[in-house]
């Protein structure tokens, strides 16, 4: 049996396993351990560890934002920065709707990168959800959707960056006469169906005219009759400290620290050094004024580790599945089986469809992007497809993936800023992913046929 073949089935009975048995870190574990066995047969073991230390050399800048975040989040909480803004914003969120549209607009507000949208706003809507008596689950669908949508459709962030250098590689896309990478990722974005209609699918439910689909119900109606604002399973994911209610939080403890952070970020584009400086900032602000001790401050810091650490675990397991499944050549095996069924017309939807299953199997965007871009741009110049949108067709795939799959870094992390576990955030918008995904490919199918 092909490698390939062998490493979708491997994936396909993590996904069901982890469904099933919620236990998605051990399923993932003994996936890529079984993976291994059959890219590496006999020394198995030993290889398995060397990709193990290869993906912590490899993706060390992820992990190393995800630590400092989580160190930065901590110190706004134990500052009671959080807190003070968390209270300003509670006067602006004096309904549901205006909680949702309020989160709906800071998502757009923060778009230079995924994770400080969704780590940046977490911190400080969760106990606006919870004093609202709103699922958490609720937070977490809005923090995700607003996430990478929104980064691909703005030209100022990394993702767009990063598609628009990768496109302008290609000669079909120079043919089109553009001057710049960034040009020519701005003939896309009006085409990228799936991020467009999840914007519009989320302002929907903001407002009340989305109705609450499978998981999603159950968690409203599940605060309805318990008061709980997440599940019992989600229990663990929540033991941080609670403050009095009677005292004011300083709101410019929060303000300055994150407005150096976007600021920098904004300035730089590079989100590591911009924490960074966000925490050296919290640490002038807070310890001088006496707001926290030197020791409270470094106690913060290892606790704010601490917190990382559930979703960098399956953020290592998962980059150890990705790099053996590649290894086993499932991509290849995939594009392989699928190109004899791509035609002109249709082709920008296929080319979705196909990056919407790499990605949201392999749990990696970028990666998927990086791999598809050079097969696909070759191939739709030969029969005639038009290069925007199959340029738009990539980033929706790409999108789709980093939204939908319930093991990539993106769902983790809004999981992990919501507070609940990432199997029960990434099944309850779920039934959302799979609408606005069958509506891209119609959206695809059309304008293929016409353009």
């Amino acid at each position: 049996m092909d490698q390939g073949l062998i490493a979708i089935i491997i994936t396909v009975c993590i996904i069901i396993g982890a469904i099933k048995t919620r236990r998605t870190v051990e399923c993932m574990l003994l996936g890529s351990l079984v993976a291994a066995f059959f890219a590496f047969q006999g020394n198995f073991l030993a290889q398995w560890c060397v990709v193990l230390q290869e993906m912590l050399a490899e993706e060390v800048w992820v992990f190393l934002v995800c630590l400092l975040f989580g160190a930065l989040i901590a110190q706004l909480t134990a500052s009671r920065g959080s807190f003070g803004f968390s209270k300003y914003l509670a006067k602006i969120c004096s309904s549901d709707k205006k909680t949702f549209l309020t989160t709906y607009i800071m998502g757009i507000l923060i778009f230079v990168d995924d994770y400080l949208n969704v780590l940046s706003i977490g911190a400080c809507m969760k106990k606006i959800y919870d004093d609202r008596k709103l699922p958490r689950e609720s937070l977490a669908y809005v923090l995700n959707s607003t996430g990478a949508p929104v980064c691909v459709l703005l030209p100022i962030s990394t993702w767009a960056v990063f598609y628009a250098n990768l496109f302008f590689e290609q000669e079909s896309v120079k043919a089109m006469g553009v001057t710049s990478p960034m040009a020519a990722y701005l003939k896309a974005v009006p085409f990228c169906f799936y991020p467009i209609i999840t914007l519009a699918f989320v302002f929907l439910f903001a407002v009340g005219a989305m109705p609450k689909l499978g998981p999603m119900k159950k968690a409203f109606r599940r605060v309805e009759e318990t008061g709980k604002v997440y599940s019992d399973f989600s229990r663990k994911f929540n033991h941080a400290t609670v403050y009095d209610q009677d005292t004011d939080g300083n709101i410019w403890y929060f303000l300055i620290p994150m407005g150096v952070l976007v600021g920098l970020a904004v300035a730089t584009g590079d989100i590591l050094v911009s924490v960074v400086v966000a925490l050296v900032v919290c640490f002038v602000l807070y310890v001088p004024r006496k707001v926290l001790t030197v020791d409270e401050f470094m106690n913060n810091t290892i606790q704010g580790f601490s917190d990382m650490l559930p979703v960098l675990t399956m953020l290592l397991v998962t980059f150890v599945l990705k790099d053996i499944c590649g290894k086993m050549g499932m991509t290849e095996y995939i594009v392989e089986k699928t190109e004899p069924l791509l035609f002109p017309a249709i082709f920008p939807a296929m080319v979705f469809a196909l990056g919407a299953v790499l990605a949201f199997t392999t749990g990696s965007d970028w990666g998927m992007s990086s791999i598809i871009t050079p097969i696909v741009f070759p191939l739709g110049s030969v029969i005639g497809a038009n290069p925007v949108l199959i340029m738009a067709a990539v980033i929706s795939g790409g999108t789709f993936g980093s939204h939908a799959c319930f093991y990539s870094d993106a769902t983790l992390l809004a999981a992990q800023s919501a507070g609940i576990d990432s199997m029960e955030h990434a099944l309850s918008q779920l039934p959302y992913n799979v609408i606005a995904c069958v509506l891209a490919i119609v959206g695809f199918m059309i304008t293929g046929a016409v353009m």
